[in-house]
């Protein structure tokens, strides 16, 4: 049973079964490029791993872009082949080329003229500044593997294909892996490059896994008549989580300059510590992009009660896993920094902070998986606002507040962020199953 008609059948748990190991074995390896590219800068130099810290939310960024623009349109694919408009969804994704050029001039643009000012709003350090702008110009401006992957990978798993995305990833993220040192420190003959080769190795990875995914996921450009049209539904649907994607970069961002009022090494450890999230965070990213089509086809379908089932199944699978991440943030912080770090000083700080931030996992399941449910329903509305709330309003405002009563109390933001969060999306979602609309219409999208 594939596609399509695997999502209205099937149990929603088996679904999720299906979809999402290739999801978590292909962000395994993102998460273990990660990891693996920070350890091979910072055994290069502690000044590189800082320059890797302050560029990471422009990284967010450019994912948040290209990611949620795929998010766009695998959720109109989804709804649309739920309503039996077949052609519409081709038309739907043959706009992800398009976009992905657009998305990459704009990024291209901003590493050539804007990344200096960005470097030195947020450090003092001349080195590290160099080196920021030296990593964030070569990702920036090579950032077209990376906004074509992500379209692409959209447009295959809106058709039910796991496969090819998992495979594609994991071959960019093995490409950046196996560069990395080459590059870095200079092997078989090649000068060293230090983080100008830890950049190369990336995008040339991005590359690798972009072409891949292309060769079955790309789809002819429509009309231009029908591009608009198909554009304007993409990121009716796509702002959400453009929105909860570029929250991050701004969050982390007002957070690093924040912990820049302590010390550097506040700061390094605050970037540590999303290195290892983005490992811990593998169930959870998975059951996002998992859930998404499911959910889209069956509202579109009047499923609302299947709709239910692959919230709760989702929701339970994701509390299970995170909670591996709570225990090893909480018993084995020391020796996760220090794979890393050899600055104790870096490695206190966040050993404290990792222990508040663990406690943060469990409500994290449901305010970062309702915003993700209301967008696949359609509700752009209220997945918005959950996001602002997380990211403009408790984020930032409840760091600055904590941290007036010194370092120490500042990582209590993220516990008490996460569990406001999440008490008002279940409010959202007990609001939403009273509308006696829901049941059995067409899906709806908020105007």
């Amino acid at each position: 049973m594939q596609g399509a008609d695997f999502f209205a059948s099937e149990k929603p748990y088996k679904i999720l079964l299906k979809l999402a190991p290739p999801v978590m074995f292909a962000q395994l390896i993102q998460a273990l490029y990660n990891i693996v590219d920070s350890l091979f800068v910072g055994r290069f130099s502690e000044t590189g791993l800082t320059a890797l810290s302050i560029i990471y939310p422009v990284q967010l960024l450019m994912i948040a872009l290209a990611v949620g623009t795929g998010v766009g349109i695998n959720t109109v694919m989804a709804a649309q082949m739920g309503a039996g408009k077949g052609a519409d969804a081709e038309e739907t994704a043959g706009t992800g080329p398009l976009l992905a050029v657009i998305i990459w001039a704009l990024f291209a643009a901003f590493g050539l003229f804007l990344m200096p000012a960005y470097a030195r709003m947020s450090t003092q350090s001349e080195e590290v500044i160099r080196e920021v702008i030296i990593y964030g110009r070569v990702i920036c401006i090579f950032s077209f593997g990376l906004t074509l992957e992500s379209v692409c990978t959209k447009v295959l798993q809106a058709n039910g294909d796991m496969k090819t995305p998992m495979i594609a990833q994991i071959v960019g993220a093995l490409v950046n892996i196996a560069l990395d040192p080459i590059f870095i420190f200079g092997m078989f003959g090649l000068p060293q490059m230090g983080i100008l080769g830890a950049a190369i190795a990336t995008v040339i990875g991005q590359a690798a896994a972009a072409c891949l995914v292309a060769r079955r996921g790309y789809r002819r450009m429509p009309p231009v008549s029908s591009c608009l049209r198909h554009i304007k539904r993409i990121y009716r649907l796509g702002i959400p989580n453009i929105l909860m994607q570029s929250a991050y970069t701004f969050y982390i961002l007002g957070l690093n300059l924040i912990l820049a009022g302590f010390s550097d090494q506040a700061v390094t450890a605050l970037g540590l510590y999303y290195k290892w999230q983005t490992f811990f965070f593998i169930p959870l990213g998975s059951m996002q992009t998992c859930i998404v089509p499911v959910i889209s086809y069956n509202y579109a379908a009047g499923k609302i009660r299947r709709c239910q089932e692959t919230l709760k199944a989702a929701i339970l699978f994701g509390w299970a896993l995170m909670a591996v991440g709570t225990l090893c943030f909480d018993t084995i912080p020391g020796p996760m920094l220090r794979v890393f770090t050899k600055d104790e000083l870096v490695v206190s700080i966040g050993s404290y902070g990792f222990r508040f931030i663990g406690s943060s996992f469990i409500p994290m399941v449901t305010s970062l998986i309702f915003p993700v449910f209301f967008q696949a329903v359609g509700k752009s509305l209220r997945s918005s606002a959950l996001t602002v709330l997380r990211t403009v309003v408790l984020f930032v405002p409840l760091g600055y507040i904590f941290a007036k009563f010194g370092l120490e109390r500042f990582w209590l933001t993220f516990p008490v962020t996460e569990t406001v969060t999440s008490l008002v999306g279940l409010k959202f979602y007990r609001s939403f199953l009273k509308q006696e609309q829901v049941s059995g219409r067409p899906m709806e999208i908020d105007r």
